[in-house]
């Protein structure tokens, strides 16, 4: 993990706020370093600038709290939301991402008109087409 940090996953304003832990377990943490370094560090390094991470980790609580889906793999650590600052920039790296050939297991930005990008990665499951 070069360019990202477990805090990074775990930080969440709606946890703080309603005093929710969200301290990533062990498996969500192994989850986060595979993301990060099949996915994340290298779409950083290609990018050359900071990518911000403004969804990672979510405890089940905070998943309810925040509208997530009973299924996210924000659950296991397995997804992270991401962002360059704004949505010309974000549709950029949504095509890097797709340049670079990443590993990732869904890649979704148009859906929220690159305001961020939502990319997960799961070794045992097969690459989804972006959205």
């Amino acid at each position: 993990m070069k360019y990202f940090s477990f805090q990074e996953f775990e930080r969440s304003e709606t946890a703080y706020r309603h005093g929710i832990d969200n301290t990533a377990p062990e498996s969500a943490r192994r989850n986060i370093a595979a993301l990060v370094d099949m996915v994340l560090d290298p779409l950083r390094e290609a990018w050359g600038k900071p990518i911000t991470v403004t969804s990672g980790y979510r405890c089940p609580e905070l998943n309810r709290r925040v509208g997530g889906v009973s299924g996210s793999m924000h659950l296991t650590g397995c997804a992270a939301d991401i962002s360059t600052g704004n949505a010309v920039d974000n549709r950029r790296l949504y095509q890097l991402v797709q340049d670079l050939n990443l590993p990732y297991f869904e890649l979704i930005g148009k859906k929220y008109d690159f305001r961020w990008l939502h990319i997960s990665y799961n070794p045992e499951r097969a690459k989804r087409n972006p959205s």
